[in-house]
C-alpha cells in the first residue's frame, strides 16, 4: 500500500528524513484571507449588499469612490481601475502607442505578464539584469540597452521593494522615455519617502487576491498624473470609447467590477494597519533567520530592503542553496513554501525566438534556482514565524 497521497510525502522521502524531523503540526496558511475577512466583515458585507441593492454591477458608483480613495493613497492625479493587473499593464502600453517594431526594457526576472503584454501588442521585450540585492532592474545596464527603437522602460518593483526609479527616471528622461512601474507586488510600499505607484510616468498595479491590496478575484488599476494619459486609459478599458458608440482607438473590456470596488474600499479601511504589520513582520523574519542561522552564514539570504524603501511584502524571498530539498523538507515540517520564479522569461520557451539562451542574464538565473518564498500576510502570528525559521533552519542544515 502507499504512503503517498495529495496530502503527504512519497514514503521514499519521508524515510530519508529522520524521526525527529517528521512532525504533525496544524495546517498553515501560506497567505491569510480568512483572518483579514473576519476582521473587516461587517464592512464588506455592508458594502456588497449596497451594491446588491443598487444594482449597478459595472462602473458603478464604487468605482470612482474606489479611484478617489487610490489617487489620494499613492499621491497621483489620477486613477484608472481596470480588470487586472495584466489588463494595466496592456492599457498602458496601449495608452503610450507602442506596437509591431518598438522595443520595451524590462527585466526577466519576474512574473510573465510582464513581458507577455510586451510582446502581445507586437513589440519586443528586451530584457536588462537585476541588482542581486533587490532583485530589481540594474540602472547600470539600462543604458545599453536602450536602441532608437526603444518606445518606454518597464521597471518591476519585486516582492514588495520598489526600483531605483531616481536612476531609471534620470536615464529615461535622457532619453524622452516614458516609464511604467509594474507595481503588482508594492502598492504599498515607499521609495525615499513617495509611494509605489506615483514615482513614473504611469504605474501599474494589481488586486490579485494574494496581494498587499486583494480583491476577492481579479483586479488592478493604472496611475499616473498626466491628464491626456489618464484620458487615453480610460478610454481604452472601455473598448476604445470616449463618449457612447464612438470609438477613436481600439481598446479592451478592461474594467474593474463593482462588486470588487466594494471589496477593497473595505479593505483599505485597515490598509495601513496591514502595511505596517507586514513590515514589522519583515523585519523580524530577518532577525530570526540572522539569529538562528548567524549573520555570517551562506546557508541562507534573507531580503535585502534599501535603507529608502519601505517593502509591502507582497512576499518574504529568501535564497538558499539545494532548493528542492528545503521545499520537501519544509513541507514535511508543515510549512508551505512558493518559489517566485523558477524560470527567467528569457529563458521561456516562447522567448527562445529572441536568441538569449542561459547565460545571457546570469543574475536573474541564479536567483531563479535559489529563491524560496516563506508564509507572509499581516495575521502571521509571532509564533508561526519562529516554527518556519525553525523548519528553514533544520531544512538547510542537512
Amino acid at each position: 500500500m502507499s504512503c503517498s497521497g495529495p496530502d503527504r510525502e512519497p514514503l521514499s522521502v519521508v524515510l530519508h528524513y529522520p524521526l525527529s524531523a517528521i512532525r504533525y503540526r496544524r495546517a498553515m496558511d501560506f497567505i491569510d484571507l480568512k483572518s483579514q475577512y473576519r476582521r473587516i466583515k461587517p464592512s464588506v458585507d455592508e458594502r456588497i449588499a449596497r451594491v446588491l441593492e443598487h444594482g449597478a454591477y459595472v462602473m458603478g458608483p464604487e468605482i470612482i469612490e474606489l479611484e478617489h480613495v487610490l489617487a489620494d493613497y499613492c499621491g497621483t492625479q489620477h486613477c484608472v481601475t481596470v480588470a487586472s493587473g495584466t489588463d494595466a499593464l496592456l492599457i498602458a502600453l496601449l495608452a503610450l502607442e507602442i506596437g509591431p517594431g518598438d522595443e520595451v526594457v524590462t527585466v526577466p526576472f519576474t512574473f510573465f505578464a510582464t513581458a507577455e503584454m510586451i510582446a502581445l501588442i507586437g513589440a519586443r521585450p528586451v530584457f536588462v539584469d537585476i541588482d542581486p540585492r533587490t532583485y530589481n532592474m540594474d540602472p547600470a545596464g539600462l543604458a545599453a540597452a536602450i536602441t532608437p527603437r526603444t518606445k518606454a522602460i518597464l521597471p518591476v518593483s519585486l516582492y514588495g521593494q520598489c526600483a531605483d526609479f531616481d536612476a531609471i527616471n534620470a536615464i529615461a528622461g535622457a532619453h524622452g522615455l516614458p516609464v511604467i512601474e509594474d507595481a503588482a507586488q508594492s502598492f504599498g510600499a515607499t521609495y525615499k519617502g513617495r509611494r509605489s505607484n506615483s514615482l513614473s510616468t504611469i504605474g501599474a498595479t494589481s488586486f490579485f487576491p494574494s496581494k498587499p491590496l486583494g480583491a476577492y478575484g481579479d483586479g488592478g488599476a493604472l496611475f499616473t498624473s498626466d491628464d491626456a494619459l489618464a484620458a487615453l486609459m480610460r478610454e481604452i478599458r472601455l473598448h476604445g470609447q470616449d463618449r457612447r458608440y464612438n470609438h477613436p482607438r481600439l481598446g479592451v473590456t478592461g474594467r474593474l467590477d463593482t462588486l470588487q470596488a466594494a471589496v477593497l474600499l473595505a479593505k483599505m479601511e485597515v490598509f495601513d494597519d496591514e502595511v505596517a504589520a507586514r513590515i514589522r513582520l519583515g523585519a523580524r523574519y530577518t532577525e530570526l533567520i540572522l539569529e538562528a542561522l548567524g549573520k555570517d552564514s551562506t546557508r541562507v539570504r534573507a531580503p535585502f530592503i534599501d535603507p529608502h524603501n519601505t517593502s509591502a511584502y507582497a512576499q518574504y524571498t529568501v535564497e538558499v542553496e539545494g532548493r528542492e530539498f528545503v521545499e520537501t523538507r519544509m513541507k514535511a515540517l508543515g510549512v508551505p513554501t512558493a518559489v517566485h520564479y523558477p524560470l527567467p522569461l528569457h529563458l521561456q520557451p516562447v522567448f527562445a525566438h529572441l536568441g538569449q539562451g542561459e547565460g545571457s542574464f546570469p543574475v536573474s538565473e541564479a536567483a531563479a534556482r535559489r529563491v524560496i518564498s516563506l508564509p507572509m500576510h499581516p495575521y502571521l502570528s509571532d509564533a508561526d514565524q519562529v516554527e518556519v525559521v525553525s523548519a528553514l533552519k533544520e531544512s538547510v542544515a542537512t
